[in-house]
C-alpha cells in the first residue's frame, strides 16, 4: 500500500465526487486509490494510475445493486461528468461504486447485473445515439454510448478471484469517454507502447495471460462489448451480447 500522504484529503475527495457521498463511500474510494497507487503491486492500467495521481478520477455512488429505484441517480451522475470531463484531463474516468453487499454473488450474477445497468442507462439516455456509432454490438465500431458520447466501460466485482485486475470489494463500473483514447490507436507508437506495458503488468498482477477478449477498437475481429466484463477464466466465453438498442 502507498503511504497515506498521496491519498486525497476529505476536502479533495469531496471535490472529486459527483452526486451524494454516502458514509460508506469514502473508505471504498480510499481503498481503491490504495490499489491504483500501490508501488509494491503496480496496477495494470497505466491510464487509471495516472488519473489517480493527477486527481483526474471522478466518483459516483449507488446505494443498492439489486434495487433499480436506487439506479435513478446514475443518468444524472454520468450526464454531469460528461459536461466537464474534457476540462479535467485526458487522463480521466468516472468510477461508480455500488454499496458493498453482505454476501458475494457469482461472477455470472454480476455479469447479468452489469448489462442490466447499461440497458437501464440506455433506456434513459437523454440524447440520441451518436450517428457514427453502429447500433448493433456485433460490429467492430460499436461502443456503448450515453449523452451522445461513446464510452469504454469496465466492470469490477467482488466475485472475481483469478482475474485480480477485475476484482473490487464492491461492484464497480468505470466509464471512460472514447476521447481519452484519441491519438492512442494501435498504429501509434505511444498507443502500441502503452498496450505492451499494460499487458505485461496484467501478467504480473493477475498471475496469468491477459484475456484473449482484449483487443483494439475498430479492429475487424474485435468486439468492444466483450472487454467490458471479463469472466474469471480465459476459456469462458459469452456468445451473444445482452445489450439491446432501443
Amino acid at each position: 500500500m502507498p503511504s497515506t500522504n498521496i491519498l486525497p484529503a476529505d476536502g479533495q475527495l469531496t471535490s472529486q465526487v459527483i452526486g451524494d457521498l454516502p458514509d460508506w463511500g469514502a473508505p471504498r474510494v480510499t481503498e481503491l486509490l490504495g490499489t491504483l497507487l500501490s508501488s509494491e503491486s503496480p496496477f495494470p492500467c497505466t491510464f487509471a494510475v495516472s488519473a489517480a495521481k493527477k486527481s483526474g478520477l471522478r466518483f459516483g455512488f449507488v446505494e443498492d445493486l439489486h434495487d433499480r429505484r436506487s439506479w435513478e441517480v446514475l443518468p444524472g451522475i454520468i450526464s454531469s461528468y460528461l459536461e466537464v470531463y474534457q476540462q479535467i484531463s485526458r487522463e480521466t474516468s468516472l468510477i461508480v461504486l455500488f454499496r458493498p453487499e453482505k454476501e458475494t454473488g457469482e461472477v455470472e450474477d454480476y455479469y447479468r447485473k452489469f448489462w442490466d445497468v447499461l440497458q437501464f442507462l440506455h433506456e434513459r439516455d437523454p440524447e440520441p445515439w451518436p450517428t457514427d456509432i453502429p447500433e448493433h454490438t456485433d460490429d467492430s465500431r460499436w461502443e456503448f454510448s450515453f449523452g451522445g458520447t461513446p464510452i469504454f466501460v469496465v466492470c469490477n466485482t467482488p466475485a472475481h478471484v483469478q482475474r485480480k485486475s477485475r476484482t473490487n470489494p464492491c461492484f464497480m463500473i468505470t466509464f471512460q469517454p472514447r476521447w481519452v483514447f484519441e491519438h492512442l490507436g494501435p498504429e501509434t507508437t505511444r498507443g502500441e507502447a502503452a498496450r505492451r506495458v499494460i499487458r505485461n503488468r496484467l501478467r504480473a498482477f493477475d498471475g496469468g495471460e491477459p484475456s484473449p477478449e482484449l483487443g483494439h477498437y475498430g479492429d475487424p475481429e474485435n468486439r468492444e462489448w466483450r472487454q467490458y466484463f471479463l469472466l474469471d477464466e480465459n476459456e469462458a466465453k459469452v456468445p451473444v451480447c445482452p445489450f439491446l438498442h432501443k
